[in-house]
This record gives C-alpha cells, sequence and structure tokens, in this order.
C-alpha cells in the first residue's frame, strides 16, 4: 500500500475534506458495502475495503483526522501503512448511519427533519424515556384539581414494522462486518506510532446484531416522532412537586421494547422557597445538631447560635409563607442539613471522648 502521506483519505472515501462525521460515516457505509469480498469478487475488492476502512479510521477520529491534515499540509511526519484486520477471521458488508432519533427530544436535544429518513441497521434494543411536563398551577386550581389536555410530540411504535425496525424480519442477524463482536480492528501500526486500533463498528454501532433490511418508515428503530395528546386528571389539594403519571405515554423504546411514561408535574410557586429560603434552612438545619452537642457537652455553643441566627435571617428576608406546602419544603430542607450536621456531631463527640481517656 502506499505511505498514508501519499494517500488522500478524503478522495477514496468521495468526501469533502470539510464534511462532518456523520457524512464520513455515511460514505464510509456505502463503500464497504459495494467492496466487502464477501459481496464484490473483483480480485482488488478486497485491497480497496481495507483502504476505505483505513480512510475511515483516520477520518472519523478527530485526533487523527487533525495530525493526518496537518501532515498533508506539509508537517514533518513520516508516512505510514494500514489495512483492515477483520477480528476472529470475519468480515462484512458496512452499512452505517447515526441512531436517527435523540432520545432528549423533544424536551431537550434537537430535531432535524433529515433524521426521520436515515437508515440504521443496527439492532440496539432500549426502553423508552419518560416524558416530564411541568405544569404550574394557583392555589385556587391546586385545591379543585383540574383536567388538563396536553399536545406533545414523542416517538411512538411504527406502525409499518410494529416497532421491530424491519417490516419483513422480526429477528435481528448477527452483523456480518464485526461477526457479532461489535467492533473492528485497523491495523495503522506506523501511524504516528499507533498499533492496531479498535473502532465501534459502523455497521451495527456496537450491537454486535443487525436489522436485515431497515424499515423505510422509521430508519429500523422502530419508533417515528409523532404527535400525541393526553388528558392529565390533577386531583384535589395537589402539593408543589407531586406528579401525575400516564403509563406508556412516553417514548416509545427502540426495537420493540416498551415505551416509558408521561409524567406531569406539579409547580406551586406558592409553595416553593426561594434559593436564600432553601439555603437558610439548610443552614439552620446543620447548625442544630451541634449545637445540641455543644448544650450536651457544656462546650462553647456561640458559633452554632450564629450560625443558626444567619439561617433564619435568611429565610425571613424573603417572607415565611403559612401554607403547609410551604412548611413541607422547609423541613426537607432543614433535614437534608441535619443530615450533613449529625455526622459532624458524631466526630466531634468521639474526639471528645477519646481527650477524655487521654
Amino acid at each position: 500500500m502506499a505511505a498514508m502521506n501519499e494517500k488522500d483519505y478524503y478522495a477514496i472515501l468521495e468526501v469533502d475534506k470539510d464534511a462532518t462525521t456523520d457524512e464520513i460515516r455515511k460514505a464510509f457505509q456505502q463503500k464497504a458495502r459495494k467492496l466487502h469480498p464477501d459481496v464484490n469478487k473483483e480480485p482488488d475488492a478486497e485491497e480497496r475495503f481495507k483502504e476505505v476502512s483505513e480512510a475511515y479510521a483516520v477520518l472519523s477520529d478527530e485526533g487523527k483526522r487533525r495530525r493526518y491534515d496537518a501532515m498533508r499540509s506539509g508537517s514533518p511526519f513520516g508516512g505510514a501503512t494500514g489495512g483492515y484486520a477483520s477480528p476472529a477471521g470475519t468480515a462484512g458488508g458496512g452499512y452505517y448511519s447515526g441512531d436517527p432519533f435523540e432520545w432528549g427530544f423533544p424536551f431537550g436535544g434537537s430535531y432535524t427533519s433529515r433524521r426521520t429518513t436515515a437508515r440504521s441497521r443496527a439492532y440496539n434494543p432500549k426502553a423508552g424515556t419518560d416524558i416530564v411536563f411541568e405544569v404550574t398551577l394557583d392555589d385556587d386550581i391546586a385545591a379543585k384539581g383540574a383536567h388538563r389536555g396536553i399536545t406533545y410530540q414523542r416517538y411512538a411504535t411504527c406502525d409499518a414494522c410494529h416497532g421491530h425496525g424491519s417490516v419483513a424480519h422480526t429477528q435481528p442477524v448477527t452483523c456480518p462486518t464485526c461477526g457479532g463482536t461489535g467492533h473492528m480492528a485497523v491495523d495503522l501500526s506506523t501511524l504516528f506510532g499507533f498499533g492496531v486500533i479498535e473502532m465501534t463498528c459502523p455497521e451495527c454501532e456496537g450491537a454486535g446484531r443487525v436489522v436485515e433490511d431497515p424499515c423505510s418508515s422509521c430508519g429500523g428503530s422502530g419508533r417515528v416522532l409523532t404527535a400525541s395528546e393526553v388528558v392529565i386528571d390533577i386531583p384535589a389539594n395537589v402539593h408543589d412537586g407531586d406528579t401525575v403519571r400516564v403509563e406508556g405515554m412516553g417514548n416509545a423504546g427502540t426495537n420493540g421494547k416498551p415505551a416509558g411514561d408521561f409524567v406531569c408535574k406539579v409547580e406551586l410557586p406558592s409553595e416553593r422557597l426561594t434559593a436564600r429560603q432553601s439555603w437558610g434552612c439548610w443552614l439552620i438545619g446543620l447548625a442544630t445538631p451541634l449545637f445540641v452537642l455543644g448544650l450536651l457537652s457544656g462546650t462553647t455553643i456561640g458559633s452554632m447560635l450564629v450560625l443558626i441566627g444567619i439561617g433564619l435571617f435568611m429565610v425571613i428576608r424573603d417572607g415565611v409563607k403559612g401554607n403547609a406546602g410551604w412548611w413541607s419544603n422547609a423541613r426537607r430542607a432543614f433535614a437534608s442539613g441535619a443530615a450533613n450536621g449529625l455526622p459532624l456531631m458524631l466526630i466531634m463527640l468521639t474526639m471528645s471522648m477519646c481527650t477524655r481517656v487521654f
């Protein structure tokens, strides 16, 4: 093979020099499918397959790509040779596209229409995630309860393939590229000091299994983005932080796994502590066990009184509210501080006992 600095990996994969990682992966999977020795019987097919694998191994890694670009521009690096090393004597045609969906969308993350048509053979079943929707109520509605209709976007089970990811085949098959190992090795033994490197198989994305013929509707994931509606029955006398859960109305899982839930989280501003009040209650909780220890042991308690006083000032400054929810949140913040103060009290008590013994 030619020296690495004599090769134009971008030309080998037929991508631009400013191509994104996803574009490079897509170019690799297209060429690997055509050149794989099990598919292409031309005499030079195996050598060309090794060459595109080598190009992908370099350009898909950000660090190696930077060093390759620097070397191509004239930096004084030595040449290198490399080749594809099929793990466990197996080989197969690559077919890669990134996960067509992002778990965070629609509440965090992003979505583009390009992802709806992306296809991936990877069989990677995962349970669906919950969708959390926050609803803000005033005191009157919280006391009486309410019905809320909510329209939202989620990933639902694909009707075309019934969640399997493939219309014709319901069972996955072993990945032909990596033989089920989930990774492939590329020999770059003289490239910047790297030896044989392992990379995630772009065909199965590390899963070791693939869908035989990805569904054209969902791209092989078994789920599609859709608009859904749910009616939430918020009971009377709810408090800040209470949740109402609707099972199965979250994001559908991939490749037939169950969906998550739709979780409606109640926000009641009148019951919430300000950040300063929360810290104040926490500080009082932290100082209280140490204050009690000081009283029992007859040691100085002045510093603890100061901390408690500062905490009380922080709470009172923003206004004490009389409802039960506010006091419940205050107790939780106090308990959190006390949970940190109790270990300190025990440590000081143990040190005091040891001092008396000696």
